[in-house]
């Protein structure tokens, strides 16, 4: 049999280090790798989809989204985020991952430098790498923020920057002042900055800071997926000035055509309804993630309390890393972020308060 061949721009880029674990360990494995809410779906964002089944609403919608959906994508901008759009400037899309990947596909080219925090989301670097661009990490500091000068002498010279706050696998909140700083010195330097704002409802200290606020050439992804507990609908969305769209509508068009009817009208139910499920898992998560913390730092762990999203990145060392693994306590370890934090883990705290003692008493006994 002949070997098969493949683009080398894909065979260079490996399977996600998170999906490997998305069912790993046995039956008495706590799994805290997967930044998936355990939470479901809120009743009233169910019935909006069955009711569109109902109603026959299940063929194609238009490529950027239903009308509704988009309108009520603006008024959230204007109501949460102190931003102006228009429904022109909005793209739905399949989830977040799909609205990332319509921005590479349609702005980098081959050789470009894409930048992003390292450690960092994992799909950053290999959906640049798959559109041919040069990924590229900028350190964090001590307490996992970005490093704004450092982040500022790389960004000369690069086609974009991915800014995500709250941070994954961090749980790091940008203050105000280096996210403007950040989104300035990008526009004076010609670099596109890429807000990355899923987990900007799952923040406990501080407040949230859209980076478009600060410059004209920003492109802002968002999603239902983690706000409204909706992983599964693969719902999320872009805006961007409105001469981006039709560029990203091509990359779309040919490889989607459109997010799935049924899920933009429970999204469009989830944006323009009720917000109150959002605050109580917003508290559950506040609650889960001060009780990780204290059972963490309690067994004599070391690290910045996270401000936001539902993860903890912990300096725990490869060794206890994989001790914790083979035990049942399914965490996820920093190699999968970059290169350069190989001595921490990602804890997801998207999990019961029960799993969670479980997890730090089990890792308490690997430490004594």
């Amino acid at each position: 049999m002949n070997e098969h061949r493949y683009a080398d721009r894909v065979r260079s880029v490996e399977m996600s280090g998170i999906r490997k674990l998305f069912e790993a360990g046995g039956p008495d494995a706590i799994n805290l790798g997967i930044g998936q809410p355990d939470f479901d779906t809120p009743d009233h964002i169910k019935m909006a989809a069955i009711a569109a089944i109902r109603e026959g609403r299940t063929g194609y919608t238009p490529n950027a989204g239903i009308p509704e959906l988009r309108e009520a994508i603006c008024e959230k901008f204007a109501r949460e985020n102190n931003l102006t759009y228009r429904p022109e400037q909005i793209l739905v899309t399949a989830g977040g991952s799909e609205a990332l990947h319509l921005v590479m596909e349609a702005l980098v080219d081959p050789g470009d430098r894409v930048l992003f925090t390292d450690p960092g989301f994992v799909s950053y670097a290999a959906l640049a790498a798959f559109a041919g661009g040069k990924p590229e990490g900028v350190p964090l500091d001590a307490d996992l923020h970005i490093d704004v000068e450092r982040a500022k002498e790389q960004m000369d010279g690069a086609r974009v920057f991915i800014l995500n706050s709250p941070g994954n696998p961090t749980g790091a909140v940008e203050s105000e002042e280096s996210i403007r700083a950040l989104v300035e010195y990008a526009g004076d330097r010609g670099v596109t900055v890429v807000s990355d704002e899923v987990y900007e409802h799952f923040i406990y200290e501080k407040e949230h800071v859209s980076a478009a606020r600060f410059g004209e050439d920003v492109i802002t992804v968002n999603a239902a997926s983690k706000t409204y507990a909706m992983t599964g609908w693969r719902v999320g969305y872009l805006a961007a000035p409105e001469d981006y769209i039709p560029e990203f509508l091509k990359v779309h068009q040919y490889a989607q055509a459109c997010a799935t009817s049924i899920s933009q009208y429970a999204a469009f139910a989830a944006y323009a309804g009720d917000q109150e499920p959002v605050a109580r898992m917003r508290s559950e998560y506040r609650a889960r993630r001060d009780l990780l913390y204290d059972g963490l730092t309690g067994i004599g762990f070391d690290f910045p309390r996270p401000e936001g999203a539902f993860y903890m990145f912990v300096p725990m060392g490869q060794t206890l890393i994989e001790k914790a693994v083979n035990a049942g306590i399914i965490i996820v370890p920093g190699g999968a972020f970059g290169s350069r934090a190989p001595e921490y883990a990602r804890f997801s705290y998207a999990t019961s308060r029960e799993n969670l003692s479980r997890a730090v008493g089990r890792l308490g006994e690997l430490v004594g």
